[in-house]
């Protein structure tokens, strides 16, 4: 059995933290300038350059890509082989901790959601997700996660004769309704199956899969273009004033399910679609 310390845990969400929200992914860049050449609207031309010159100072002076620097979301994946010396949800809760006061992040954490919304003051607690897998190592994967995208997030239970037509709908509809709000261009993150609350973290964790790697299911690579198609088509374009761009790519993900529903959610994420991952 393999011994890792709940300090590296610690040590590692920090830095991963740290780092995605200072320098964005190399697939989100390489998306944005890719549909930069693509984009017919003056406009929406003007706002995806302004964004890649954001990347670039933010990567170039080591500060925050964007002023919501997000609620902290880890993902671990856990092997059973491996043995946590350490308290593994302190460890995490410390990394955030430090992340934030050391990396100048904001924090934006209110202890109570609706009575006594006082800021924590350190962007803790995280959220975590734990799943334990085959193996001896331990997978992290950080999302700090914007809440201008979080709130036009969306979860429908669908039924099965709904089938693609209605899922294409609600995942297309939920992109038009939130307009601006959430910063486009963005990445939706699409959850289908399972229960309602797996279906939400299912749409999650596709916010943060690389948007240069479609679905392996041609199936569902194929309906992931047909609905990044579809939204294109509304006319938000970035910033929400117009263009063609209004997503850079939808990734779905899926579960089995009851006989009797098709859970859907919609997460959706700004063009600040900050990720680090690491197994240590």
């Amino acid at each position: 059995m393999k011994e890792i310390s709940s300090q590296l845990i610690s040590d590692t969400v920090r830095e991963l933290l740290i780092e995605a929200n200072y320098v964005i992914g190399p697939d989100v860049e390489a998306r944005m300038r890719m549909c930069l050449q693509e984009e017919p609207s003056p406009e929406g031309r003007d706002v995806m350059e302004q964004i890649l010159q954001n990347y670039e100072i933010a990567r170039s002076e080591r500060v925050a890509i964007c002023q919501d620097t997000g609620m902290a979301v880890v993902f671990l994946d856990v092997g059973q082989d491996a043995h946590i010396q350490g308290d593994l949800n302190e460890a995490v809760s410390d990394g955030v901790r430090r992340a934030y006061q050391e990396g100048f992040l904001r924090k934006s954490v209110v202890r109570d959601p609706l009575y006594d919304r006082v800021n924590t003051g350190d962007n803790t607690p995280p959220i975590l997700h734990v799943r334990i897998v085959p193996g001896d190592r331990i997978d992290i994967l950080v999302s700090p996660k914007g809440f201008g995208s979080e709130n036009m997030s969306r979860v429908k239970m669908l039924v099965p004769a709904d089938g693609e037509e209605g899922v294409v709908r609600f995942v297309t509809e939920t992109i038009e309704a939130a307009g601006p709000n959430p910063c486009p261009p963005v990445i939706v993150g699409v959850g289908l199956g399972g229960t309602m609350e797996m279906a939400a973290i299912l749409a999650k964790r596709m916010t943060a899969r690389p948007i240069d790697q479609p679905n392996p299911d041609p199936r569902y690579a194929a309906l992931e273009a047909r609905i990044l198609a579809e939204i294109n088509k509304s006319g938000v374009g970035p910033a929400g004033i117009g263009g063609r761009t209004t997503a850079l790519a939808v990734n779905i993900a899926t579960y089995p399910t009851h006989i009797a529903s098709m859970p859907v959610a919609v997460n959706v994420c700004c063009h600040a679609a900050r990720h680090a991952h690491r197994t240590i």
